[in-house]
């Protein structure tokens, strides 16, 4: 698509009545608590999912590339936010010994054929959490601000030419389209910085769509400790920090800036009347609730949306709200056809992962952890919210060594990161083996987690350790983070695809 084409495009969503498309969605809300009611998405097979972000280096240098559009067709990859994005989903398989088994195949055999066919274009394909070198002569604040106007429409040169990311520049809602974090500013005028981040998003299936709130309310609950294992985003690419001491830079990283990249971008700033869209979540009394939650939340982008031929395109307009309801756990009502149709949650804060073995062990846990706390009535459901929240952003901070408050099993409460994430575990394993895996399979999808544990080690923590030991011999930071970058691509082109991120250490 020409950029005139695009701007053309963009200007006709200025033409979508905005009231108009909201009292639709709410409509679409009431029909959608209707079918809830009458039991349509209930689906008593569990089913879980993956969704899986990587982004594009050069082979030889590891700095940042696009990706060719025809390219990341032929691999069968779809578009995300940046030229330089890649995202994968995998087939909703049954929470079983096999259906976990499929999901590890299915990401084996489309990343291992993709990165086939990537290689001959001198590119290869990284799942982490945040890329730090940009393409070769650019930085990374040129490449993630550079954009021109066309027919009076902004457009992001270096985002993909989907018609909703570019309108995001072009609205009345204000984001700040800002980078804050530690020694970190940087001010763009389109949603392009968020391009910076990639990320896994475990899905889980319930069984009966009027319990979705518990499960959620245990899901907020579990989000500290698995974040604090899976944090991967310490740094950013070195021309974005401010004029500080290398040291003081290094010693006030937070271990998963993930989270602060997509908050501050898109969230309007303090001062606005309008609230954050991206936040952690709060809990919900009823599944009517959810619905009214997401039906109620800021449209973006208003657009001419027309419905299809699947069952959920009944309730088309509170689809494309649901997109951009950007809650770092979000319920999710939707189905091709009412036989498929289902409730489920989607498990936004995990960064994207060394290997494939560590995102599938994540979405294992996951779904045990579901499966196992509303059945055993963990007493962790009584945790209050407001300590949910504190642990969430704990654990963006400052990963395993977070202050995290937790309730037992016994309904002790606790801050020993080791005994949280024990139980953590012990509690997942008992939720697959509900499912039909035995012990020994359960264990193998929890043990690289495990081991983190053991190790104190979470890939942010290993790639601070690096950058800290440089920067204390005198290596410049920029140095260093490049150094470090180079030796994650090079570990991980050794165990993406077949060995976990322990396999480092």
């Amino acid at each position: 698509m020409s950029a005139s084409e695009l701007a053309a495009a963009v200007r006709e969503t200025f033409d979508v009545d905005g009231d108009e498309f909201r009292e639709t969605a709410l409509a679409e809300a009431e029909e959608l608590k209707a079918a809830v009611r009458d039991g349509t998405f209930d689906n008593s097979q569990a089913l879980v999912g993956l969704e899986l972000e990587l982004y594009a280096v050069d082979d030889r240098t590891d700095a940042l590339r696009r990706v060719p559009r025809q390219l990341l067709d032929l691999i069968g990859f779809e578009k995300e936010l940046g030229l330089h994005n890649a995202e994968m989903q995998t087939t909703p398989q049954p929470l079983t010994s096999y259906g976990l088994a499929a999901q590890e195949k299915e990401l084996q055999a489309h990343l291992a054929a993709a990165l086939e066919k990537t290689a001959a274009e001198n590119i290869r394909l990284v799942s982490d959490g945040m890329w730090t070198v940009p393409p070769v002569g650019e930085t990374a604040s040129a490449y993630l601000c550079d954009s021109v106007e066309q027919d009076g429409v902004r457009i992001a040169t270096n985002m993909s030419d989907s018609v909703r990311y570019h309108a995001m520049a072009n609205t009345d809602y204000p984001s700040r389209f800002e980078l804050a974090a530690p020694h970190v500013s940087l001010s763009a005028e389109t949603v392009m910085p968020e391009s910076l981040i990639t990320s896994i998003q475990p899905h889980y299936q319930v069984p009966h769509a009027p319990d979705l709130p518990e499960y959620f309310r245990y899901a907020l609950r579990v989000a500290a400790p698995l974040l604090a294992l899976g944090v991967n985003s310490p740094f950013f690419p070195p021309d974005l920090y401010d004029d500080a001491p290398d040291a003081d830079i290094v010693a006030h990283a937070h271990m998963e800036n993930r989270v602060h990249v997509f908050e501050s971008v898109l969230n309007p700033p303090d001062s606005a009347a309008e609230g954050p869209k991206v936040r952690f979540p709060q809990d919900f009394e009823s599944v009517e609730a959810a619905i009214d939650a997401v039906a109620a939340d800021t449209c973006i982008v208003p657009m001419a949306v027309s419905p299809g031929n699947r069952f959920d395109d009944e309730f088309v307009h509170f689809r494309h709200k649901h997109g951009s309801y950007w809650r770092w756990i979000r319920p999710v009502l939707d189905g091709a056809s009412p036989s498929l149709a289902n409730a489920r949650i989607e498990f936004r804060p995990l960064p994207a992962q060394p290997t494939l073995r560590d995102a599938v062990a994540f979405e294992a846990v996951f779904a045990g952890l579901m499966e196992s706390l509303p059945r055993r009535e963990h007493p962790v459901k009584s945790l209050p919210w407001t300590d949910a929240e504190g642990n969430f952003y704990a654990a963006v901070r400052d990963g395993l060594r977070a202050d995290i408050r937790w309730l037992t099993a016994d309904g002790e409460e606790t801050t020993d990161v080791d005994q949280i994430c024990s139980e953590c575990f012990e509690l997942a394993r008992d939720g697959l083996e509900m499912r039909g895996l035995s012990t020994a399979e359960a264990r193998r999808y929890i043990r690289p987690l495990r081991e983190r544990l053991d190790r104190r080690t979470t890939p942010a923590r290993w790639k601070h350790d690096q950058v800290r030991e440089q920067v204390e011999t005198g290596v410049p930071l920029g140095e260093a983070i490049w150094g470090m970058q180079s030796a994650y691509v090079d570990r991980q082109a050794e165990t993406l695809i077949e060995g976990s991120f322990v396999d480092w250490l």
